[in-house]
């Protein structure tokens, strides 16, 4: 049996779309997603703005889901940070936002929708479901996005923190980790309970215009390296990546 068509409700899909452009408002009840996401929104109407693709607002101020997802990105960062800097308490600054960068890019966006279903409740113009805009990686992204500033706005930091939590909080710091000799040989040493690894500056050379630093790296019960660079820096990643060749040699306990 055919099922009946409802009325469009007061501020519904079709609501702030340009004159003559079709809606095609998805096949997923807004209701079900707020039960996926873990929040029984109080304004509707947020929920709904944050689903609405651009290609239906009639003009600039209506609404659509481009001011929520402005909103949503500082939140996701926020919290995602936070959560990395738990993870890694060790870690140096530059480290950490690159573990950042990877989690609150598009592709991670886009992923954490496809897991929920996010794509069949945006509501877009009929041109932009045709052309496929309803599975595009930037469309589902920024729509995540909007949703979790929606759930910003509706229920505060905590609702919007435990949607990151349940679906980034497992994955946080499994994004491509920083490639970079020093994080990889204290994770080494982190992941077999081991004091962080130690350095040490053996010697500072040469003139001004041509430094040379000889830096040697330890972890306890383990043999050491040393290395030269043309600054600290430079030597301690020469030293760690020494150290890490070494220690990849030995065989296993």
């Amino acid at each position: 049996m055919a099922r009946a068509a409802r009325p469009a409700a007061a501020g519904g899909p079709s609501a702030g779309a340009p004159p003559g452009i079709e809606v095609a408002p998805g096949d997923g009840d807004p209701e079900l997603l707020a039960d996926i996401l873990g929040h029984r929104f109080r304004d509707r109407r947020l929920l709904r703005d944050a689903l609405r693709h651009p290609s239906l607002i009639a003009a600039p101020g209506a609404s659509g889901y481009e001011r929520l997802e402005f909103l949503g990105d500082r939140v996701l960062g926020l919290v995602v940070a936070e959560l990395l800097l738990r993870r890694f308490p060790s870690e140096p600054e530059g480290h950490l936002a690159r573990r950042l960068a990877a989690h609150v890019r598009r592709d991670a966006l886009a992923e954490v929708a496809r897991e929920i279903g996010l794509g069949r409740f945006i509501m877009l113009s009929r041109g932009e479901e045709v052309g496929g805009g309803r599975a595009k990686a930037g469309t589902l992204a920024d729509c995540m996005e909007a949703v979790i500033g929606a759930l910003y706005l509706d229920g505060g930091l905590e609702v919007a923190a435990r949607f990151i939590h349940a679906r980034w909080g497992a994955g946080v710091g499994q994004r491509q980790p920083p490639n970079d000799p020093k994080t990889a040989l204290q994770e080494w040493a982190q992941g077999r309970g081991l004091p962080l690894p130690r350095y040490e500056t053996v010697a500072a050379d040469g003139p001004d215009h041509a430094p040379a630093f000889t830096v040697s790296v330890t972890i306890e019960g383990h043999p050491g390296a040393s290395a030269v660079g043309t600054s600290k820096r430079v030597a301690e990643r020469a030293a760690a990546e020494a150290l890490l060749t070494i220690l990849k040699g030995q065989p296993a306990a």
